[in-house]
């Protein structure tokens, strides 16, 4: 092997251990911390089991195998292959289920379109849940340190979401490379204390059977159902995982789970049920928390200060799925343009959404004051997540068949299997609708009616300009003969017409003529296409297609002509009124192209075309 070959595999397994490092701290924090609640809820939340030598050995390899079989083989396994171009998440299985399914197939492109939009509306749901209850968790165990802290732990947790949110625009990268360490450390530690009381109680160990899972269910019954809500709150920052992968890649998400982040949060989880066994006031004691009773008394506040810290990173990894399923959803034609900021030169699901980062920062201190404790915000957690981990699971059935090119019953074998997971966690979580399981419901169905409002809306608006668009080769002759007798006067300059379409005439090109009667010496007809990647070639840079009467530009003496359509509500059919007016209201404010495409401001001249719906 050369020295060239040594340096670049040498180059390329440091780059990959940063951004495996990056991994932890941004992508794992959600599912890293869910030791401070999920096996706590399983006993002592709304639904909670009696502390039982038996239930405990039953939720523990509930645990384990729901780890493996959801986290390990569907995701990392499966899932994580599924990426469009880099970008994963709910969207990207979705356009890539599309992207075989001919147009013949309406009604199939329809129910995957439906359910892909739905289960990324979802997922704003859980990116408001998440913090909210990440963050309350720990500070709350400042109260198993001291009652002195009791009324204070609302404003701390505040103060502290406050904080995580004003931090975002330095980016995931930067913000990675500062919590990937404290995460690293965390899962450390909490593998630690799980070691040391496992050695104390080793029959904890026996949970690794699956028998004591289906026991669970048959000595239990319905109990054993409800109790399931609970049981999937380890899981929960699974959906972000895949959510996430633009920012980090496949490999290093891959090799973060299995070589730290799964053998540390079981190492943990049976340290729970070891020190729950070990305590026999813990099945009276409601105030009793397993995680925070494997700290000695000294650690204690060390360890809260510890706990906050990584659930102040767990939040980040729904926060930068927000921002990913965002940016994916105004590309792809579902949301309005927002003003996004690429934080990094190398990854491009890098970014930051001033507008997503205000809602969800407002939305998670208005869940923190209104439902004030952890266990409170237990009752509504998991309700999003696995619905759109079942959507997954259905989408991920049709890349297997449309995509990838399985046979029927190998798919039809694998995709059952991760449904009876997938079935029973979200049965089980619709009973917490009543406990405030409703409000991601709500957070999901108002973003999904914006969604298909948006498209619905700028479907009807492309075809009212259609009507009224003329071809560019028909156009260009006309306006530029010379035996016309009423053609426009060609003025000096440049001039630069946007357009979505990039044979039509733009309708702004059309009214500038109409109503000024001038047409620069210099035209050219501009269509942005956005790659999903962090570079494109310069040779693939710039496509001119040279359509005669001069196409050369100088950036200085050039004018930009804008088009701003003016909505009008009819009655014509195609929406209802109601989302007619929905769709004006979202055109109203949407990111103005000048932003967008970054365009001087001085050099802009906009055109109100007024369109009726």
């Amino acid at each position: 092997m050369s020295k060239e070959t040594l340096n670049q595999n040498g180059h390329d397994a440091k780059h990959t251990a940063f951004l495996t490092l990056g991994a932890l701290g941004v992508v794992y924090g959600d599912i890293g911390t869910s030791p401070l609640y999920a096996l706590r809820e399983c006993f002592w939340g709304s639904h909670g089991v009696r502390a039982s030598e038996e239930n405990v050995l039953g939720i523990l390899s509930l645990f384990l195998w729901s780890l493996i079989i959801v986290i390990s083989v569907k995701y990392m396994v499966f899932v994580l292959r599924a990426d469009n171009r880099g970008e994963g998440g709910i969207l990207a299985l979705m356009a890539l289920s599309l992207s075989k399914l001919s147009n013949d197939k309406a009604k199939r492109r329809l129910v995957v379109m439906a359910m892909g939009l739905f289960g990324a509306a979802l997922l704003y749901g859980d990116g408001m849940i998440t913090p909210a209850i990440s963050v309350l968790s720990a500070v709350e165990g400042l109260e198993v340190a001291t009652t002195s802290f009791k009324h204070y732990v609302v404003p701390i947790t505040i103060v502290i979401l406050i904080g995580l949110f004003l931090i975002q625009h330095r980016g995931t990268a930067r913000i990675g490379t500062v919590f990937g360490p404290i995460i690293l450390v965390w899962f450390g530690v909490i593998a630690s204390l799980g070691l040391v009381a496992i050695i104390r109680h080793p029959v904890v160990l026996r949970a690794v059977n699956p028998f004591w899972a289906v026991d669970f269910y048959l000595r239990n019954g319905w109990g054993g159902f409800m109790v399931l809500g609970a049981v999937f709150l380890a899981l929960t920052g699974g959906e972000a995982l895949y959510a996430d992968m633009g920012h980090f890649g496949r490999r290093p998400i891959q090799l973060g789970w299995f070589a730290i982040a799964l053998p540390c949060l079981l190492l943990n989880y049976f340290g729970q049920g070891a020190v729950i066994l070990g305590t026999p006031s813990a099945a009276t004691a409601g105030e009793f928390n397993p995680f925070f009773a494997l700290t000695p008394r000294w650690a204690l506040i060390p360890m809260v200060v510890l706990s906050t810290l990584a659930t102040i990173i767990a939040s980040q990894a729904v926060i930068s799925g927000a921002f990913s399923v965002t940016r994916q959803a105004a590309l792809l034609g579902y949301l309005p343009r927002v003003s996004i900021i690429h934080t990094s030169a190398h990854e491009i699901g890098q970014i930051f959404i001033p507008t997503i980062n205000r809602v969800l920062l407002v939305a998670t201190v208005g869940l923190v004051v209104g439902f004030q404790t952890s266990t409170n915000l237990a009752a509504a957690y998991g309700v999003a997540v696995t619905t759109t981990m079942l959507i997954t699971t259905l989408l991920l059935f049709s890349v297997m068949r449309e995509l990838w090119g399985w046979r029927l019953a190998p798919a039809l074998l694998l995709t059952g299997a991760f449904l009876m997971f997938d079935i029973g966690f979200c049965s089980a979580t619709m009973l917490k609708v009543l406990h405030g399981g409703w409000f991601p419901l709500v957070v999901g169905v108002t973003i999904y009616t914006v969604m298909i409002t948006w498209r619905k809306g700028r479907q009807i608006l492309g075809e009212r300009l259609g009507e009224r668009m003329l071809p560019l080769d028909m156009f260009v002759p006309n306006v530029t003969d010379e035996t016309m007798e009423h053609r426009p006067v060609r003025v000096p300059g440049a001039a630069v017409f946007m357009s979505g379409n990039h044979q039509g005439t733009p309708p702004v090109m059309l009214h500038n003529i109409k109503y000024n009667k001038v047409i620069h010496e210099t035209v050219a007809v501009l269509t942005v296409i956005v790659e999903e990647t962090s570079h494109v070639p310069r040779a693939e840079r710039v496509t001119v297609e040279n359509l005669g009467h001069g196409f050369y530009l100088e950036l200085r003496t050039t004018g930009f002509f804008l088009g701003r359509e003016n909505i009008r509500i009819t009655k014509r059919p195609g929406m209802a009124a109601w989302r007619q007016h929905l769709f004006a209201i979202l055109a109203r404010n949407a990111y103005g192209a000048i932003g967008f495409f970054e365009i001087p401001p001085n050099q802009v001249v906009e055109l109100g075309v007024q369109v009726e719906l």
